[in-house]
């Protein structure tokens, strides 16, 4: 539900001088906030964070009728909140940040260690949602879901130039990520992506009616026998013959990970590209819990992924 029922706040002021004490009328001010918001932006912006961007619960962040671009600088954190909204933004060659003291509500400013540069970093939280968002050449991971996050949406976004692109799940061993369940849909993964999109741990995913044009090493891939759903989405592999694999399986001999439950259903497999499937015949209830929508034919996918990215609505048009 994001912001919903609460107030618009208009972003005026695409400046971040003091991350401790923001001032009115920044994305920075707003964000922290107690109380549920809808953030919209007064005209075109190009914000360089000096630290990564704390969010506070029930807001939502709409880019609609501006072009937004995030970039230069850390990026958004969603940190052990919930209900969060993340759209049409344009999210680019995020950095790490510094170990320094940064706001996160209006009544309480702490000691942060660096960051990733992650353009999206969730930890520990839940209802999130990022749609129609661009994102590229971060130095991290351009979305990373970790520390029990679950109730995640990634969809319709547009991704491109980037080694590792997603991540579901801290580590192999971090058995809160267990219950951890995220639907990827409706994105293009497209030009200079190599890999993780996603990479999955522990958890249940269902990666349903994306449009996959480019990777270099793996699209889908996983360890610690996460239950990967991939349903009506469009792999064209590349020309490389010892890259048309869609998926890899890591960190587990053959004997292991032939068990953990990964399907393809309705998928539409071009230039080579194969899915390994593996994981028992009979295992309806497990992928259950990785079913969050009813996939959509693959022949429909470049309709449906289309406008991935941010939109260019105007005021006065249709979006």
């Amino acid at each position: 539900m994001g912001g919903k029922n609460g107030r618009i706040y208009v972003i005026t002021d695409a400046g971040d001088d003091d991350p401790v004490n923001p001032r009115p009328g920044t994305l920075r001010h707003a964000v922290i906030q107690d109380e549920p918001l809808w953030i919209i932006f007064k005209r075109d912006m190009v914000i360089t964070l000096k630290q990564e961007l704390l969010m506070n619960s029930f807001k939502t962040i709409d880019g609609r009728g501006a072009s937004v671009h995030i970039s230069g600088g850390p990026c958004i954190t969603i940190h052990y909140v919930s209900n969060i909204i993340i759209h049409g933004i344009h999210i680019h060659d995020c950095k790490p940040g510094g170990s320094t003291i940064i706001r996160d509500s209006p009544h309480h400013a702490g000691h942060w260690t660096p960051s990733d540069g992650d353009g999206v970093s969730i930890f520990g939280s839940k209802n999130i949602w990022v749609d129609h968002c661009s994102l590229s050449n971060c130095h991290d991971g351009l979305i990373d879901v970790i520390h029990g996050s679950t109730a995640v949406t990634i969809s319709n976004n547009y991704m491109t130039h980037h080694d590792k692109v997603m991540l579901l799940g801290h580590s192999d061993s971090y058995m809160q990520d267990k219950n951890m369940q995220v639907t990827v849909a409706f994105n293009h993964f497209g030009e200079g992506l190599i890999q993780r999109m996603p990479r999955c741990r522990l958890g249940y995913f269902h990666v349903v009616n994306n449009d996959y044009t480019h990777w270099e090493m793996y699209a889908i891939g996983g360890s610690a026998n996460p239950t990967i759903n991939s349903q009506g989405n469009r792999f064209l592999a590349p020309n490389d013959r010892s890259k048309k694999e869609v998926t890899k399986h890591e960190n587990a001999p053959e004997s292991e990970w032939k068990r953990w439950n990964w399907r393809s259903e309705g998928d539409l497999m071009l230039n080579g590209a194969f899915f390994r499937q593996t994981g028992a015949s009979g295992a309806s209830s497990t992928f259950a819990r990785a079913s969050s929508l009813s996939a959509r034919p693959s022949s429909l996918v470049g309709t449906m992924t289309m406008t991935a990215g941010a939109l260019k609505c105007r005021r006065g048009s249709h979006c």
